[in-house]
């Protein structure tokens, strides 16, 4: 398959992450990619099924029409999506609670697939704060998210950005084993070149529009081998490409999360 990361990692608008991820995988094409989210927003909220695709296919992601997906949660309320159209389906009356755990199940060319997520409790972002540092002779950016961890040990955070009306968002796992009940001291670093040709350098005037999610330990897990399989294992490499480990079954691509949501955005002094 090519670029599988843009789609596993097109969320909630099915956009991709900070820039494009070839790696030497073997063939995993025809693969179903899941993409399901729900979350303590109002919805309707959306899954949406593709097929991968072999390294030497161009970026056409085969759709999946015709699939049975159903979405129920552990105090009895389950729904069949309505498909409306590109792969993507649909809730109509599905309403959401932290605390309660969901079942994604997809029936597709005569497999099941299925899924659990629990919705954390949720926490609030309460302010974002601006630090700057020089690279090479030039400004960067942080912010800083500033929100209290809850007292009891096992919080886990999605951290999604953008800079202004750039669609293509960046993204920060945390976990609370450094800073348990603590307020956060752990910064998000802005971008500072743009030589990937999407992602652009953050400077003054640029607005950032940040989102903090609350996820349970499957996502956490999926989301930093993601980084790490992008960062190549940090500066000393040791991290063999493959696809993150999902929480979907039968050997299907993508992952199912729900979890809550807190935004805020940010004006760079």
């Amino acid at each position: 398959m090519k670029n599988i990361f843009l789609i596993i990692l097109s969320m909630f608008l099915w956009i991709g992450c900070e820039k494009e991820i070839d790696l030497d995988l073997e063939d995993q094409s025809g693969n179903i990619v899941i993409e399901a989210n729900v979350t303590d927003q109002p919805g309707p909220y959306y899954v949406k099924l593709t097929k991968s695709v072999a390294f030497s296919e161009n970026n056409s992601y085969p759709i999946v029409n015709n699939a049975v997906v159903v979405l129920s949660d552990n105090n009895g309320q389950s729904e069949t999506l309505q498909h409306v159209g590109d792969g993507v389906y649909e809730t109509t009356n599905f309403t959401t609670e932290p605390g309660r755990t969901y079942t994604l199940k997809v029936s597709a060319e005569g497999k099941e697939y299925t899924a659990k997520s629990t919705m954390p409790q949720p926490v609030l972002l309460e302010d974002l704060q601006q630090d700057s540092f020089m690279v090479a002779g030039e400004l960067s950016y942080t912010l800083l998210p500033v929100f209290t961890d809850p007292a009891t040990l096992g919080n886990r955070y999605l951290f999604t950005y953008r800079l202004n009306n750039n669609p293509h968002k960046m993204f920060e796992a945390f976990s609370d084993n450094v800073n348990n009940g603590l307020v956060n001291q752990r910064p998000i670093l802005l971008p500072n070149d743009d030589e990937d040709g999407q992602s652009e350098k953050a400077k003054p005037g640029d607005t950032v529009y940040v989102e903090m999610q609350c996820i349970d330990i499957n996502i956490y897990t999926y989301f930093t081998s993601l980084i790490q399989i992008i960062d190549g294992g940090g500066p000393g490499g040791g991290i063999t490409p493959s696809n993150p480990s999902s929480n979907i079954s039968n050997g299907a691509l993508g992952y199912f999360s729900a979890h809550t949501v807190s935004k805020k955005s940010y004006i760079i002094q």
